[in-house]
């Protein structure tokens, strides 16, 4: 799945329509404790959300699933920004953070060696963010009633993590 990513990555990279860019380069390093902030800032708004009682629970899970989604979509665009690009949209961004931080297997190898495994960014993190693209589109554009708790604490939880491993991924690199 790799390989996708690095193409897609490039067709985009190489779309220029104007001011519109899907995925460009950038030195905008100032922007990635920005992003980071605004992940983690947002997903505590996720949590104090998650906790209104019942009477104030009419639009919860809409919420929760919304905000979730675009936390990660922070904290991806501060890793990208650390290889050096930015991304303009919800899709370049996945495929942006398919393609620069999803290790091949040599890299794997390396971090592996280096007993530095625990900083591997697994292809299922692009997932999530994917994942939580489509539920939150769902959650906003159709008229569902309300998601099950076990799903929205789901979302909540891939999330969490997420956001902890973008920061693992980063660390000392902003």
């Amino acid at each position: 799945m790799k390989l996708d990513y690095k193409e897609e990555f490039e067709r985009l990279l190489s779309i220029k329509e104007g001011k519109k860019f899907f995925i460009r380069e950038s030195e905008s390093n100032f922007k990635i404790k920005l992003f980071l902030e605004k992940a983690k800032g947002s997903f505590s708004l996720v949590n104090y959300v998650n906790k209104c009682s019942e009477v104030e629970n009419l639009f919860v899970d809409y919420w929760v699933i919304t905000i979730s989604y675009y936390s990660m979509l922070y904290a991806a665009k501060a890793a990208i920004l650390v290889k050096g690009y930015e991304t303009d949209d919800h899709y370049s961004t996945q495929i942006a953070l398919g393609a620069l931080l999803v290790p091949s297997e040599l890299e794997r190898e390396d971090l592996e060696l280096l007993e530095q495994g625990y900083k591997i960014f697994e292809e299922e993190y692009v997932e999530y963010l994917e994942d939580a693209h489509k539920e939150s589109n769902t959650a906003r554009y159709q008229a569902i009633k309300k998601y099950s708790s076990r799903r929205v604490k789901e979302i909540m939880e891939k999330t969490r993590k997420f956001i902890a491993k973008i920061e693992i991924v980063l660390e000392g690199k902003y």
